[in-house]
């Protein structure tokens, strides 16, 4: 679990995106940013999350905000899910886990009595100076982008 708090400066990160490009916080200088962290690629729950945030993403631009998600698979694998959804936003892949660790959303995991080290799905909404204004540990796949509206009141 994350040891960041509401009112923190978010960590300062630079990644790839799926097209191999540097993306990092600076590039969102005087944005709001939607910076959600999922464990994998094309499965059940990230795929409800990134459709639910994707369907809406229109609507977050007029709003100010931009989208990016952040998870450990390759660009090749964040191309291809794009590709299969359509997604209109960047996806980082932080294969060597330094974003992920930096937020405090890599650690030790447990299914059925099994350990293994995985992606905490948490959301980190930014403002335009870079400070922390709302985390969400308990994501809502399917209604991420009302569970979000909810909270910030907009």
């Amino acid at each position: 679990m994350t040891n960041l708090k509401i009112g923190d400066q978010a960590p300062d990160f630079q990644g790839v995106n799926q097209n191999g490009e540097r993306i990092g916080l600076k590039d969102f200088a005087g944005k709001k940013l939607i910076l959600y962290f999922y464990p994998k690629d094309n499965t059940p729950g990230c795929t409800a999350e990134s459709c639910n945030l994707n369907d809406n993403y229109d609507a977050w631009l007029e709003k100010g905000f931009d989208v990016v998600g952040v998870s450990p698979d390759s660009e090749k694998s964040h191309q291809k899910f794009i590709e299969k959804f359509g997604f209109k936003f960047n996806l980082i892949a932080d294969t060597e886990k330094e974003i992920l660790e930096a937020f405090g959303v890599w650690g030790e995991k447990s299914m059925y009595g099994r350990k293994y080290m995985g992606v905490f799905r948490t959301t980190f909404v930014i403002n335009e100076e870079g400070v922390i204004v709302e985390i969400f540990e308990k994501v809502q796949t399917k209604d991420h982008t009302n569970q979000i509206i909810e909270a910030l009141k907009l």
